[in-house]
């Protein structure tokens, strides 16, 4: 079975429409300090998670909206950085 997690990583290495350097339009804060500031690094922190993390309801929609954002860019920046505060605050539900 394909995750989103795979196709993040296979457009990652396609052509996207909109440069994965784009910026989201403000930071994505992180526990501890640091953010993301770029699709780019949304994208790597999500396949930095454990597999079964990524195969997770709430990051595969982060991955989709990633995706959306990268092939098309506009308002899908804005889903993806509300796709991944959204799987970023269920990690905090869940603790």
């Amino acid at each position: 079975m394909r995750t989103n997690a795979n196709r993040l990583h296979d457009h990652h290495n396609a052509w996207p429409e909109v440069p994965w350097s784009t910026p989201f339009d403000e930071p994505i804060r992180l526990r501890g300090g640091r953010t993301l500031t770029t699709l780019q690094q949304a994208a790597d922190y999500i396949m930095k998670l454990p597999e079964d993390v990524q195969r997770q309801e709430r990051w595969q929609i982060a991955v989709e909206n990633l995706i959306n954002a990268a092939e098309t860019g506009g308002g899908w920046l804005m889903f993806a950085r509300i796709g991944m505060m959204r799987a970023l605050n269920g990690d905090a539900r869940e603790r």
